[in-house]
Protein backbone atom coordinates (compact mmCIF):
# COMPACT_ATOMS: atom_id res chain seq x y z
CA UNK A 1 0.00 0.00 0.00
CA UNK A 2 1.49 3.33 -1.09
CA UNK A 3 1.14 6.72 0.51
CA UNK A 4 0.91 8.68 -2.74
CA UNK A 5 -2.32 10.32 -1.55
CA UNK A 6 -0.72 11.94 1.49
CA UNK A 7 -0.43 15.70 1.91
CA UNK A 8 2.59 16.93 3.84
CA UNK A 9 1.57 18.13 7.35
CA UNK A 10 3.81 21.16 6.74
CA UNK A 11 1.99 22.06 3.51
CA UNK A 12 0.85 25.67 3.47
CA UNK A 13 -1.56 27.70 1.40
CA UNK A 14 -0.05 30.60 -0.53
CA UNK A 15 -2.30 33.55 -1.20
CA UNK A 16 -1.83 37.32 -1.09
CA UNK A 17 1.81 36.69 -0.29
CA UNK A 18 0.94 34.93 3.00
CA UNK A 19 1.75 31.45 4.23
CA UNK A 20 -1.18 29.77 5.98
CA UNK A 21 -0.94 26.35 7.59
CA UNK A 22 -3.54 23.77 6.62
CA UNK A 23 -5.70 22.09 9.28
CA UNK A 24 -5.02 18.57 10.46
CA UNK A 25 -6.63 16.37 7.78
CA UNK A 26 -7.08 12.63 7.50
CA UNK A 27 -5.02 12.68 4.28
CA UNK A 28 -2.03 13.90 6.29
CA UNK A 29 -1.87 10.71 8.36
CA UNK A 30 0.43 7.89 7.19
CA UNK A 31 -1.21 4.47 7.40
CA UNK A 32 -1.13 2.95 10.91
CA UNK A 33 0.71 5.99 12.23
CA UNK A 34 -2.12 8.15 13.63
CA UNK A 35 -1.06 7.34 17.17
CA UNK A 36 2.27 9.10 16.52
CA UNK A 37 0.63 12.38 15.49
CA UNK A 38 0.41 15.25 17.94
CA UNK A 39 -3.32 15.63 18.48
CA UNK A 40 -4.73 19.18 18.41
CA UNK A 41 -5.62 20.69 21.78
CA UNK A 42 -8.94 22.42 22.18
CA UNK A 43 -10.73 24.59 24.74
CA UNK A 44 -14.36 25.36 25.48
CA UNK A 45 -15.68 27.90 28.00
CA UNK A 46 -19.29 27.68 29.22
CA UNK A 47 -20.88 30.46 31.29
CA UNK A 48 -24.02 30.44 33.42
CA UNK A 49 -25.27 33.83 34.67
CA UNK A 50 -26.19 35.01 38.18
CA UNK A 51 -24.21 32.50 40.18
CA UNK A 52 -25.86 29.52 41.88
CA UNK A 53 -27.76 28.50 44.98
CA UNK A 54 -24.45 28.05 46.72
CA UNK A 55 -25.99 26.24 49.70
CA UNK A 56 -26.89 23.33 47.41
CA UNK A 57 -23.88 23.74 45.11
CA UNK A 58 -20.91 23.96 47.47
CA UNK A 59 -18.74 20.83 47.91
CA UNK A 60 -17.44 20.86 51.47
CA UNK A 61 -14.62 18.27 51.39
CA UNK A 62 -11.30 18.92 49.66
CA UNK A 63 -9.20 16.37 47.81
CA UNK A 64 -10.11 13.06 46.19
CA UNK A 65 -12.64 11.75 48.72
CA UNK A 66 -15.18 14.50 48.22
CA UNK A 67 -18.92 13.99 48.00
CA UNK A 68 -20.81 15.60 45.14
CA UNK A 69 -23.26 18.31 46.14
CA UNK A 70 -26.86 18.15 45.00
CA UNK A 71 -26.37 20.64 42.16
CA UNK A 72 -23.22 18.94 40.85
CA UNK A 73 -24.58 15.39 41.11
CA UNK A 74 -25.08 15.05 37.29
CA UNK A 75 -21.27 15.21 36.94
CA UNK A 76 -20.59 12.28 39.25
CA UNK A 77 -20.27 9.84 36.32
CA UNK A 78 -17.44 12.02 35.01
CA UNK A 79 -15.62 12.12 38.35
CA UNK A 80 -12.29 10.89 36.95
CA UNK A 81 -12.13 13.66 34.30
CA UNK A 82 -13.35 16.73 36.23
CA UNK A 83 -12.01 19.05 38.93
CA UNK A 84 -14.53 21.18 40.86
CA UNK A 85 -12.71 24.31 42.06
CA UNK A 86 -13.59 26.50 45.05
CA UNK A 87 -12.14 29.77 46.32
CA UNK A 88 -11.17 31.62 43.14
CA UNK A 89 -12.15 35.22 42.38
CA UNK A 90 -11.33 38.14 40.07
CA UNK A 91 -10.06 41.04 42.25
CA UNK A 92 -11.13 43.50 39.54
CA UNK A 93 -14.72 42.26 39.73
CA UNK A 94 -15.38 42.36 43.47
CA UNK A 95 -18.40 44.53 44.26
CA UNK A 96 -19.22 45.26 40.62
CA UNK A 97 -22.35 43.16 40.37
CA UNK A 98 -23.64 42.28 36.88
CA UNK A 99 -20.55 43.42 35.00
CA UNK A 100 -18.66 40.36 36.24
CA UNK A 101 -19.51 38.49 33.04
CA UNK A 102 -17.38 40.93 31.04
CA UNK A 103 -14.17 39.96 32.82
CA UNK A 104 -14.79 36.23 33.40
CA UNK A 105 -12.19 35.34 30.75
CA UNK A 106 -10.14 38.56 30.82
CA UNK A 107 -9.40 39.10 34.51
CA UNK A 108 -9.79 42.81 33.83
CA UNK A 109 -10.62 45.68 36.15
CA UNK A 110 -14.21 46.85 36.17
CA UNK A 111 -15.04 50.51 36.59
CA UNK A 112 -16.40 53.55 34.72
CA UNK A 113 -13.00 54.51 33.26
CA UNK A 114 -11.59 51.03 32.68
CA UNK A 115 -11.36 49.26 29.35
CA UNK A 116 -11.41 45.51 29.01
CA UNK A 117 -8.50 43.59 27.54
CA UNK A 118 -7.96 40.35 25.65
CA UNK A 119 -9.79 37.26 26.88
CA UNK A 120 -7.89 34.02 27.40
CA UNK A 121 -9.79 32.25 24.62
CA UNK A 122 -8.52 34.81 22.12
CA UNK A 123 -4.96 34.37 23.35
CA UNK A 124 -5.37 30.65 22.79
CA UNK A 125 -6.85 31.25 19.33
CA UNK A 126 -3.77 33.22 18.31
CA UNK A 127 -1.84 29.95 18.72
CA UNK A 128 -4.40 27.58 17.18
CA UNK A 129 -5.92 29.66 14.38
CA UNK A 130 -3.15 29.11 11.82
CA UNK A 131 -4.34 25.49 11.65
CA UNK A 132 -8.12 26.01 11.42
CA UNK A 133 -10.61 27.64 9.09
CA UNK A 134 -12.09 29.71 11.91
CA UNK A 135 -10.08 31.71 14.43
CA UNK A 136 -12.58 30.88 17.18
CA UNK A 137 -16.31 30.34 17.65
CA UNK A 138 -18.45 32.59 19.84
CA UNK A 139 -21.92 31.39 20.85
CA UNK A 140 -24.25 33.40 23.03
CA UNK A 141 -27.99 32.96 23.37
CA UNK A 142 -28.32 36.74 23.81
CA UNK A 143 -25.68 37.82 21.29
CA UNK A 144 -23.06 39.16 23.75
CA UNK A 145 -20.15 36.73 23.83
CA UNK A 146 -17.45 36.06 26.44
CA UNK A 147 -14.66 36.91 23.98
CA UNK A 148 -12.74 40.20 23.90
CA UNK A 149 -10.04 41.42 21.55
CA UNK A 150 -6.68 42.89 22.59
CA UNK A 151 -8.08 46.42 22.31
CA UNK A 152 -11.06 45.68 24.53
CA UNK A 153 -13.75 45.09 21.91
CA UNK A 154 -16.32 42.41 22.62
CA UNK A 155 -16.81 39.92 19.80
CA UNK A 156 -20.43 39.25 18.75
CA UNK A 157 -21.92 35.85 19.46
CA UNK A 158 -24.24 33.72 17.35
CA UNK A 159 -27.36 32.27 18.93
CA UNK A 160 -29.41 30.44 16.25
CA UNK A 161 -28.33 26.83 15.83
CA UNK A 162 -28.98 26.78 12.07
CA UNK A 163 -26.93 29.99 11.71
CA UNK A 164 -24.01 28.40 13.56
CA UNK A 165 -24.22 25.25 11.42
CA UNK A 166 -24.27 27.24 8.17
CA UNK A 167 -21.37 29.41 9.31
CA UNK A 168 -19.24 26.34 10.04
CA UNK A 169 -20.20 23.88 7.33
CA UNK A 170 -22.07 25.48 4.42
CA UNK A 171 -20.39 27.01 1.39
CA UNK A 172 -21.21 30.75 1.12
CA UNK A 173 -24.34 31.34 -0.94
CA UNK A 174 -22.72 34.28 -2.73
CA UNK A 175 -20.01 32.00 -4.13
CA UNK A 176 -16.27 31.83 -3.65
CA UNK A 177 -15.44 34.56 -6.18
CA UNK A 178 -17.75 37.06 -4.50
CA UNK A 179 -16.34 36.20 -1.07
CA UNK A 180 -12.79 36.68 -2.35
CA UNK A 181 -13.60 40.08 -3.88
CA UNK A 182 -15.11 41.24 -0.58
CA UNK A 183 -12.13 40.01 1.45
CA UNK A 184 -9.64 41.70 -0.87
CA UNK A 185 -11.66 44.92 -0.84
CA UNK A 186 -11.46 44.78 2.95
CA UNK A 187 -7.71 44.23 2.72
CA UNK A 188 -7.36 47.28 0.46
CA UNK A 189 -9.29 49.42 2.96
CA UNK A 190 -6.99 48.27 5.77
CA UNK A 191 -3.90 49.12 3.70
CA UNK A 192 -5.27 52.59 3.00
CA UNK A 193 -5.98 53.13 6.71
CA UNK A 194 -2.46 52.11 7.66
CA UNK A 195 -0.94 54.60 5.23
CA UNK A 196 -3.00 57.40 6.76
CA UNK A 197 -2.12 56.31 10.32
CA UNK A 198 1.60 56.40 9.57
CA UNK A 199 1.31 60.00 8.36
CA UNK A 200 -0.65 61.00 11.47
CA UNK A 201 1.64 59.25 13.98
CA UNK A 202 4.38 61.85 13.52
CA UNK A 203 2.06 64.50 14.95
CA UNK A 204 0.91 62.54 18.02
CA UNK A 205 1.89 62.72 21.67
CA UNK A 206 2.91 59.71 23.76
CA UNK A 207 -0.62 58.99 25.08
CA UNK A 208 -2.18 59.19 21.63
CA UNK A 209 0.53 56.93 20.21
CA UNK A 210 -0.36 54.34 22.86
CA UNK A 211 -4.00 54.45 21.82
CA UNK A 212 -3.01 54.29 18.19
CA UNK A 213 -0.88 51.20 18.87
CA UNK A 214 -3.99 49.51 20.26
CA UNK A 215 -5.82 50.41 17.09
CA UNK A 216 -2.97 49.13 14.91
CA UNK A 217 -2.95 45.84 16.82
CA UNK A 218 -6.63 45.41 16.00
CA UNK A 219 -5.98 46.28 12.35
CA UNK A 220 -3.13 43.81 12.10
CA UNK A 221 -5.31 41.07 13.64
CA UNK A 222 -8.04 41.84 11.12
CA UNK A 223 -5.57 41.85 8.26
CA UNK A 224 -4.17 38.44 9.24
CA UNK A 225 -7.64 36.95 9.60
CA UNK A 226 -8.69 38.41 6.26
CA UNK A 227 -5.73 36.80 4.48
CA UNK A 228 -6.34 33.48 6.19
CA UNK A 229 -10.03 33.57 5.24
CA UNK A 230 -9.05 34.25 1.62
CA UNK A 231 -6.71 31.25 1.57
CA UNK A 232 -9.33 28.97 3.13
CA UNK A 233 -11.83 29.75 0.34
CA UNK A 234 -10.03 27.17 -1.81
CA UNK A 235 -10.34 24.43 0.83
CA UNK A 236 -13.68 22.54 0.65
CA UNK A 237 -15.84 22.45 3.76
CA UNK A 238 -15.86 19.07 5.52
CA UNK A 239 -18.51 16.56 4.50
CA UNK A 240 -21.16 16.21 7.19
CA UNK A 241 -23.03 12.94 7.61
CA UNK A 242 -26.81 12.88 7.31
CA UNK A 243 -27.04 11.96 11.00
CA UNK A 244 -24.91 14.92 12.09
CA UNK A 245 -26.74 17.27 9.74
CA UNK A 246 -30.11 16.19 11.14
CA UNK A 247 -28.83 16.62 14.68
CA UNK A 248 -27.30 20.07 14.16
CA UNK A 249 -28.83 21.86 11.17
CA UNK A 250 -32.09 23.01 12.72
CA UNK A 251 -33.60 25.91 14.58
CA UNK A 252 -34.44 25.18 18.18
CA UNK A 253 -36.40 27.83 20.10
CA UNK A 254 -34.75 28.88 23.34
CA UNK A 255 -38.04 28.23 25.10
CA UNK A 256 -37.10 24.56 24.65
CA UNK A 257 -34.07 25.11 26.86
CA UNK A 258 -32.86 21.52 27.12
CA UNK A 259 -33.06 20.86 23.39
CA UNK A 260 -31.42 24.21 22.66
CA UNK A 261 -28.50 23.60 25.04
CA UNK A 262 -27.86 20.07 23.75
CA UNK A 263 -27.94 21.22 20.12
CA UNK A 264 -25.41 23.96 20.90
CA UNK A 265 -23.17 21.39 22.58
CA UNK A 266 -23.57 19.04 19.59
CA UNK A 267 -22.45 21.87 17.30
CA UNK A 268 -19.36 22.49 19.43
CA UNK A 269 -18.47 18.79 19.34
CA UNK A 270 -18.86 18.73 15.55
CA UNK A 271 -16.72 21.88 15.19
CA UNK A 272 -13.97 20.23 17.22
CA UNK A 273 -14.29 16.87 15.45
CA UNK A 274 -13.91 18.48 12.01
CA UNK A 275 -11.14 20.81 13.29
CA UNK A 276 -13.11 23.83 12.09
CA UNK A 277 -11.86 25.66 15.19
CA UNK A 278 -10.15 24.73 18.42
CA UNK A 279 -11.48 27.46 20.71
CA UNK A 280 -15.16 28.00 21.59
CA UNK A 281 -17.02 30.15 24.10
CA UNK A 282 -20.68 29.66 25.02
CA UNK A 283 -22.55 32.19 27.13
CA UNK A 284 -25.90 30.72 28.15
CA UNK A 285 -27.37 34.02 29.28
CA UNK A 286 -26.74 37.55 30.45
CA UNK A 287 -26.56 38.45 34.13
CA UNK A 288 -29.83 40.35 33.90
CA UNK A 289 -31.59 37.47 32.19
CA UNK A 290 -30.71 33.79 31.86
CA UNK A 291 -33.09 31.28 30.35
CA UNK A 292 -36.29 30.16 31.97
CA UNK A 293 -36.84 26.40 31.82
CA UNK A 294 -40.47 25.72 30.93
CA UNK A 295 -39.91 21.94 30.75
CA UNK A 296 -39.19 22.02 34.50
CA UNK A 297 -42.06 24.38 35.22
CA UNK A 298 -39.65 27.27 35.80
CA UNK A 299 -41.02 30.42 34.17
CA UNK A 300 -38.70 32.87 35.94
CA UNK A 301 -35.30 33.89 34.59
CA UNK A 302 -32.17 32.99 36.55
CA UNK A 303 -31.85 36.66 37.49
CA UNK A 304 -35.26 36.65 39.13
CA UNK A 305 -34.58 33.37 40.92
CA UNK A 306 -31.18 34.53 42.17
CA UNK A 307 -32.83 37.45 44.02
CA UNK A 308 -34.77 35.02 46.18
CA UNK A 309 -34.56 36.95 49.50
CA UNK A 310 -34.47 33.60 51.27
CA UNK A 311 -37.77 32.42 49.81
CA UNK A 312 -37.65 28.61 49.95
CA UNK A 313 -39.66 28.17 46.76
CA UNK A 314 -37.42 30.47 44.73
CA UNK A 315 -34.29 28.87 46.17
CA UNK A 316 -35.54 25.41 45.23
CA UNK A 317 -36.20 26.55 41.67
CA UNK A 318 -32.73 28.11 41.49
CA UNK A 319 -31.21 24.79 42.57
CA UNK A 320 -33.26 23.02 39.90
CA UNK A 321 -32.03 25.54 37.33
CA UNK A 322 -28.42 25.03 38.48
CA UNK A 323 -28.75 21.26 38.29
CA UNK A 324 -30.31 21.55 34.85
CA UNK A 325 -27.34 23.59 33.55
CA UNK A 326 -24.88 21.14 35.10
CA UNK A 327 -26.78 18.23 33.51
CA UNK A 328 -26.49 19.84 30.06
CA UNK A 329 -22.76 20.31 30.61
CA UNK A 330 -22.55 16.64 31.61
CA UNK A 331 -24.19 15.81 28.27
CA UNK A 332 -21.46 17.82 26.53
CA UNK A 333 -18.74 15.84 28.31
CA UNK A 334 -20.45 12.57 27.38
CA UNK A 335 -20.56 13.60 23.72
CA UNK A 336 -16.87 14.51 23.80
CA UNK A 337 -16.10 11.16 25.43
CA UNK A 338 -17.95 9.15 22.78
CA UNK A 339 -16.66 11.12 19.77
CA UNK A 340 -13.30 9.98 18.35
CA UNK A 341 -10.55 12.36 17.38
CA UNK A 342 -8.44 11.70 14.26
CA UNK A 343 -6.23 9.31 16.22
CA UNK A 344 -9.22 7.34 17.49
CA UNK A 345 -8.98 8.61 21.08
CA UNK A 346 -11.94 10.46 22.62
CA UNK A 347 -12.16 14.20 21.97
CA UNK A 348 -12.49 14.65 25.73
CA UNK A 349 -8.83 13.65 26.18
CA UNK A 350 -7.56 16.76 24.44
CA UNK A 351 -10.48 19.14 25.02
CA UNK A 352 -10.31 21.17 28.21
CA UNK A 353 -13.55 22.82 29.21
CA UNK A 354 -14.31 25.36 31.93
CA UNK A 355 -17.87 25.63 33.26
CA UNK A 356 -19.00 28.25 35.72
CA UNK A 357 -20.02 31.80 36.56
CA UNK A 358 -18.46 35.15 37.43
CA UNK A 359 -20.83 35.43 40.38
CA UNK A 360 -21.29 33.13 43.36
CA UNK A 361 -24.25 34.45 45.35
CA UNK A 362 -26.65 36.33 43.10
CA UNK A 363 -28.94 37.79 45.77
CA UNK A 364 -26.23 40.18 47.03
CA UNK A 365 -24.07 39.98 43.89
CA UNK A 366 -21.23 38.16 45.64
CA UNK A 367 -18.24 37.72 43.30
CA UNK A 368 -15.93 35.58 45.44
CA UNK A 369 -15.69 31.79 45.82
CA UNK A 370 -16.77 31.41 42.20
CA UNK A 371 -18.54 28.19 41.14
CA UNK A 372 -16.16 26.57 38.62
CA UNK A 373 -15.61 23.11 37.16
CA UNK A 374 -12.65 22.24 34.94
CA UNK A 375 -13.21 19.14 32.78
CA UNK A 376 -11.32 17.05 30.23
CA UNK A 377 -7.89 17.68 28.80
CA UNK A 378 -6.11 14.72 30.42
CA UNK A 379 -4.10 14.50 27.20
CA UNK A 380 -3.02 18.09 27.81
CA UNK A 381 -1.58 17.15 31.19
CA UNK A 382 -4.48 17.77 33.59
CA UNK A 383 -4.92 15.32 36.49
CA UNK A 384 -8.51 15.23 37.67
CA UNK A 385 -10.54 13.37 40.28
CA UNK A 386 -10.35 15.78 43.22
CA UNK A 387 -12.00 18.91 44.61
CA UNK A 388 -9.42 21.71 44.39
CA UNK A 389 -10.33 23.91 47.35
CA UNK A 390 -8.31 27.10 47.60
CA UNK A 391 -10.31 28.27 50.62
CA UNK A 392 -8.64 25.60 52.78
CA UNK A 393 -6.24 27.04 55.33
CA UNK A 394 -7.80 30.48 55.05
CA UNK A 395 -11.13 30.02 56.84
CA UNK A 396 -12.85 27.97 59.56
CA UNK A 397 -14.67 25.61 57.23
CA UNK A 398 -17.94 25.73 55.35
CA UNK A 399 -20.98 26.71 57.39
CA UNK A 400 -23.89 25.83 55.11
CA UNK A 401 -26.16 25.52 58.14
CA UNK A 402 -25.56 29.24 58.74
CA UNK A 403 -26.40 30.84 55.35
CA UNK A 404 -25.31 34.31 56.43
CA UNK A 405 -21.79 33.09 57.22
CA UNK A 406 -21.51 31.18 53.95
CA UNK A 407 -22.81 34.09 51.88
CA UNK A 408 -20.05 36.27 53.33
CA UNK A 409 -17.51 33.77 51.98
CA UNK A 410 -19.09 34.32 48.55
CA UNK A 411 -18.70 38.10 48.78
CA UNK A 412 -15.23 38.47 50.32
CA UNK A 413 -12.46 36.05 49.33
CA UNK A 414 -11.00 33.94 52.12
CA UNK A 415 -7.79 33.53 50.14
CA UNK A 416 -6.95 36.90 48.59
CA UNK A 417 -4.18 35.37 46.46
CA UNK A 418 -6.51 32.88 44.78
CA UNK A 419 -7.06 34.77 41.54
CA UNK A 420 -9.12 33.17 38.79
CA UNK A 421 -6.51 34.45 36.35
CA UNK A 422 -4.17 31.79 37.78
CA UNK A 423 -6.51 29.15 36.38
CA UNK A 424 -6.79 30.95 33.04
CA UNK A 425 -2.99 31.21 32.87
CA UNK A 426 -2.60 27.49 33.49
CA UNK A 427 -5.17 26.64 30.80
CA UNK A 428 -3.48 28.99 28.33
CA UNK A 429 -0.11 27.37 28.93
CA UNK A 430 -1.60 23.90 28.37
CA UNK A 431 -2.90 25.19 25.02
CA UNK A 432 0.59 26.25 23.96
CA UNK A 433 0.46 29.97 24.81
CA UNK A 434 4.02 30.89 25.78
CA UNK A 435 3.50 33.26 28.67
CA UNK A 436 4.27 33.40 32.38
CA UNK A 437 1.41 35.74 33.20
CA UNK A 438 -2.20 36.42 32.30
CA UNK A 439 -4.03 39.53 33.57
CA UNK A 440 -3.53 39.69 37.38
CA UNK A 441 -2.26 36.12 37.80
CA UNK A 442 0.23 35.62 40.60
CA UNK A 443 1.00 31.89 40.19
CA UNK A 444 0.11 28.80 38.21
CA UNK A 445 -2.37 26.25 39.53
CA UNK A 446 -1.30 22.66 40.07
CA UNK A 447 -3.86 20.75 38.04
Amino acid sequence: MTHSWLIDRRHVLRGLGSFIALPLLNCMHPLHAAENEETPRRSAFVYIPNGVNTLDYQITTAGKDYTFSRSLKPLEKHRSVITPISGLHHPGGLGHHHNCQKIWLTGGQLGPTDRNTISVDQQMAEVTSPHTRFHSLEISNKGESLAWTADGIRLPGMSRCSEIFAYLFEEPKSGTASQRRELRRKGSVLDANLEEVRSLERKMGVEDKGRMNQYLTAVRETEIRTKRADAWLDVPRPKISDKDRQRNDRDVPQTQAGDYFRTVYDLIVLAFQTDATRVVTFSSGLEGQGLAIPELGISQSRHELSHHNGDAGHMEKLTQSDTFSVDQFSYFLSRLAETPDLNGRPLLDTTMSLFGSGMAYGHSHGNANLPLVLAGGTGCGFKHGRHLDLNQGHFDGYQLEDPGQHYRLCSRPANTNAHMSNLLLTMAQKMGVETERFADSNSELEL
